[in-house]
């Protein structure tokens, strides 16, 4: 069985075991830009013991941040980029930018732009309608991800993660839910993926061996009519075939329509009324539990459906979701999984793979209190 502290190659790069940390937003760039927090944020995890941490979340542009306060890939940003990368390399470990573009996740009050989408329909996020893409903007799209991936080749990352899951946009386009369309983006799932194919085969083009290219790629959305099992696989396998990613990351849930579907455990409803102001306060303490839906904490609990992207690829893969114990770790690499990916855990003890080693456990309670703290910077509320 495959030790997971052991090295291992992830396309052109050797991280010094198989722990990544996983992309969770950081909420440490109010101005767009790497600040002293965003890079300790990613120091403690390099040395805490982590094969990879992965900087959540760089825009491939301006239109396509959550808000705008996140880091979008420019010139203007690399000189931070730059400090953080060399940070983490000093630590031992090697660092992935996420890459991709948020809309229809989008806040386009905040960002000051529409936010694209397949079609229209009402954004909760901006209180805005999102406005269809046209083939030219998604063409721009394109283009800004190779941008995005060059920029993080010239500030000294290792890999980037390409963003397809939790109904951003790529992963909007994939969804028969969301996707409406009648033209070549649309329709039969070949359609739909085209995307999602653009944009990985811009990326591999543009830095061709040089770093890394994993996908974050959804296995099901998490809701009725959305993207489901048996289209992923086929997409996991077209981008197999296409031979554009070194490893996908299976993940799930949408941030658009149901985000409890990917963290579970307690929905901390009344956290996030407190993270907004007035009336949107109230209005998350009405209807917040309708959005934010309780589903019962499991360790692995992903593990069901990614086994059925191990049992159809050769692909290396990396398993998220409620991983905690070095014995869950193990029985991954013991299933064929190449990497483990952790994030909140991380969050409360950013040196537990390093104490996992010496058998101890993991203090996170699955909480999720954590998350509303993405506004103000991210971190655990116990610590």
């Amino acid at each position: 069985m495959t030790d997971v502290f052991t090295p291992a190659r992830l396309g052109p790069v050797e991280l010094r075991n198989r722990i990544i940390k996983a992309a969770t937003f950081e909420g440490a760039t109010p101005d767009a830009l790497v600040t002293d927090r965003l890079i300790e944020f990613h120091r403690r995890q390099a040395r805490g013991g982590v094969g990879m941490t992965t900087v959540a979340y760089c825009a491939v542009s301006p239109e396509g941040r959550t808000d705008r306060h996140q880091i979008w890939m420019r010139e203007e940003a690399l000189p931070g980029l730059g400090r953080l990368t060399d940070a983490v390399h000093a630590e031992g470990a090697a660092v992935s930018a996420q890459i991709g573009h948020a809309e229809p996740v989008a806040n386009a009050a905040s960002n000051r732009l529409p936010a694209l989408a397949p079609g229209r329909f009402p954004n909760p996020l901006g209180m805005r309608m999102t406005r269809a893409a046209t083939v030219d903007d998604l063409a721009r799209v394109v283009r800004a991800h190779a941008s995005a991936a060059r920029f993080a080749v010239e500030a000294g990352f290792d890999a980037v993660e390409i963003h397809f899951g939790h109904n951003y946009l790529v992963s909007s386009f994939l969804s028969p839910r969301l996707n409406r369309r009648r033209d070549s983006y649309g329709g039969s799932l070949a359609n739909r993926a085209r995307l999602a194919l653009e944009v990985a085969r811009a990326v591999r083009d543009e830095v061709g061996s040089r770093i890394a290219v994993t996908a974050k790629l959804n296995m099901d959305d998490g809701v009725p009519g959305g993207f489901w099992l048996d289209e992923s696989v086929q997409v996991a396998r077209w981008l197999e075939a296409d031979g554009t990613v070194d490893a996908l990351e299976l993940t799930a849930g949408s941030s658009l329509l149901n985000p409890m579907y990917l963290f579970t455990g307690d929905a901390p409803v009344r956290e996030f009324a407190a993270a907004f102001p007035q009336p949107v306060r109230s209005g998350i303490q009405a209807v917040g539990g309708a959005f934010l839906k309780s589903y019962p904490f499991q360790e692995a609990y992903l593990l069901d459906r990614a086994r059925q992207f191990r049992a159809a690829l050769e692909l290396p893969l990396i398993l998220l979701g409620g991983i905690t114990r070095l014995e869950t770790m193990e029985r991954a690499m013991a299933e064929g999984f190449q990497f483990v990916a952790m994030a909140r855990a991380l969050l409360r003890e950013p040196d537990l793979p390093l104490r996992l080693r010496s058998g101890a456990r993991s203090l996170c309670v699955h909480c999720n209190r954590c998350m509303p703290t993405i506004y103000r910077g991210t971190r655990c509320v116990l610590t």
